[in-house]
């Protein structure tokens, strides 16, 4: 059986930015196009990036790189990262342009009326501009405008709308690489979300593994969209997060397989990194049938309390592994168990 071919590392929006950034202000300043440009990394990797677009008017340049997200399944995957600089006294400063969002909200790591153009990328672009400056002895004095023609419409398929980040996508990366499937954009995103929401004054939560869970719960407790944190299979993320950066009031909700995982010690939800212990819900449920069922939904027609009772087994192991937070306050967890179809099966508070 022959080797599965390792999966291709990828760049993320913020190394596009900064090529883009390069790119155009060599031909700001007096250049040819560049066909390529090298960036280096915060970690010293120097990767080279084919300069896709190229446009210029009186006192500006802006250069383009499409963005290749390797193996990874990023939703900014082929998306054409756009740089348009000039000089503008005071150093470096940054606009939005076209698809790229505008944060409204506290607790990001840039402030209100600021692009969302996380601070790594900016470091990066900056590094870029100091250090052509520094070669043709100019004034490293630039306004750069980063835009990603389409970005409006990519941005409602990220968490962007409910942290308050309007009218298109953030710039983002901290190592200027894409690891595929390293999952790591989603958990940054679910942190982020507990800092909108902890910035917000929010007194509850909710966690949910899906899209029908989310849906119930936040009908159960009305809460606002930018309470609601899209855990999927993370729960790990969200719990270990909270355990740092707390919020007094948490609700978990997800189908019974995946709770059931959890109240069993799992907090990767994954079904390729977790099961169900069946001869443990057998026990839990006390009706023997449990033992050999193929699904944990299967198991809940064998056994029509299992619902509650996964619902309350996990409210204890949450309750005593992460009911405590580091400072030392209390987190009041309660979970709630559903079929495919929405239907409550099981609530624990």
């Amino acid at each position: 059986m022959s080797t599965p071919a390792p999966l291709r590392r990828g760049w993320t929006t913020g190394a596009c930015a900064t090529a883009a950034t390069r790119a155009a202000l060599l031909r700001l300043w007096g250049g040819d196009w560049p066909e390529t440009v090298s960036i280096t990394l915060p970690r010293g990797e120097r990767p080279v990036f084919a300069v896709a677009h190229r446009a210029e008017g009186p006192g500006w340049a802006e250069a383009g790189i499409v963005k290749d997200a390797g193996d990874d399944p990023d939703v900014t995957h082929g998306a054409l990262i756009v740089a348009r600089v000039r000089e503008a006294a005071g150093g470096v400063s940054f606009r939005a342009g076209e698809g790229v969002g505008m944060v409204t909200k506290p607790g990001l790591p840039v402030p209100p009326g600021e692009p969302a153009i996380n601070p790594v990328p900016r470091a990066m672009m900056e590094e870029a501009v100091a250090e052509i400056a520094a070669d043709l002895a100019r004034a490293p004095d630039v306004e750069i405008t980063i835009s990603v023609p389409g970005g409006a419409a990519l941005a409602e398929r990220t968490w962007n709308p409910r942290l308050g980040i309007k009218g298109g996508i953030s710039i983002l990366g901290t190592t200027g690489i894409v690891r595929p499937f390293s999952c790591a954009a989603w958990i940054a995103s679910i942190h982020r979300g507990v800092d909108v929401a902890r910035a917000a004054g929010l007194y509850h939560v909710a966690g949910c593994t899906g899209a029908t869970s989310e849906r119930v719960v936040q009908a159960l407790h009305g809460l606002p969209d930018h309470a609601m944190l899209d855990m999927g299979d993370f729960a790990g993320g969200l719990l270990k997060y909270l355990a740092k950066h707390p919020v007094p009031r948490v609700t978990i909700g997800g189908g019974i397989g995946k709770i059931t995982k959890l109240a069993q010690g799992a907090v990767d939800l994954h079904s390729a990194r977790s099961q169900v212990d069946f001869a443990a819900l057998a026990t839990l449920s006390g009706v023997a049938e449990v033992a050999g069922a193929n699904t944990a939904l299967e198991a809940a027609r064998l056994a029509p309390d299992l619902g509650q009772r996964v619902a309350e087994a996990a409210l204890a192991r949450l309750s005593e592994r992460f009911g405590i937070a580091a400072d030392g306050s209390p987190i009041a967890f309660d979970v709630v168990v559903i079929d495919r179809g929405g239907a409550v099966l099981g609530r624990a508070a």
